[in-house]
């Protein structure tokens, strides 16, 4: 027996739903922060610690990518 189920429901609604916790606020904070460091209220300092925490294997993982994109924009690449 198969057995299709129609729900109609904003994503607000959804969450609720199955109990996911309302994030907007966070979200919200987010969001002003991004803004002020873009009308350069925030130091670049502030933003590159931001983002060592929230990348993988945090400064190593930032270091493999950093040498994975400056290789690959070495001398000689790109330069057809």
């Amino acid at each position: 027996m198969k057995v299709n189920v129609e729900v109609e429901c904003t994503p607000e609604e959804a969450r609720r739903a199955v109990g996911l916790p309302d994030l907007s606020p966070v979200h919200d904070r987010y969001v002003a922060m991004m803004l002020d460091s873009m009308d350069g209220n925030v130091k670049p300092e502030i933003i590159e610690t931001m983002m060592k925490n929230w990348a993988p294997m945090g400064e190593a993982g930032l270091s493999m990518w950093r040498r994975l994109f400056e290789a690959g924009t070495g001398p000689g690449k790109g330069s057809d």
